[in-house]
């Protein structure tokens, strides 16, 4: 099994050292669902929800995550993100975000997406709880990663 990066010898965590590593393109696509009732979803769909366009500023909102989450995750470091973009797709039964985010940096952009994705879903469900407040986030996930020295990922 491979040690974890963020513990150091004695097991206290520690933020990895990148400083040897060279810089190169990572790109990291997440993706995750937000299930709502038909009200809530057709709210959103017409722009009838009080608040706003519910998509446009969900989609404000992971971008702007993105690009802060070495601020929230405590030994992720801060990354010079060159693109993020978020899809925010009505389904069925809720909606599906969609979180493409790329560096030329020493480290990954995985929890840079895994964010975006999550900000956005909890933006929609902010947004949208006067309609409905069993909204149920789920399936956040990496779905793919490339460059890096471990090399590209992608989710079976």
């Amino acid at each position: 099994m491979t040690a974890l990066t963020h513990l150091d010898a004695d097991g206290a965590a520690h933020m990895v050292d990148v400083g040897d590593k060279a810089i190169t393109r990572r790109e990291a696509v997440a993706t995750g669902t937000i299930t709502m009732s038909a009200a809530a979803l057709t709210a959103i769909r017409d722009g009838a929800v009080k608040k706003g366009d519910v998509l446009a500023v969900a989609r404000v909102a992971g971008i702007m995550a993105a690009k802060r989450t070495s601020d929230l995750i405590p030994l992720c470091h801060p990354l010079p993100i060159t693109r993020v973009s978020l899809d925010l797709e009505p389904v069925e039964d809720g909606i599906t975000a969609t979180a493409a985010v790329a560096t030329d940096g020493k480290t990954g952009v995985e929890m840079e997406a895994l964010t975006a994705v999550s900000t956005a879903l909890l933006t929609v469900y902010d947004m949208a709880k006067a309609i409905d407040k069993t909204m149920t986030i789920k399936d956040i996930r990496l779905l793919e990663k490339r460059g890096g020295r471990s090399g590209d990922w992608r989710a079976p």
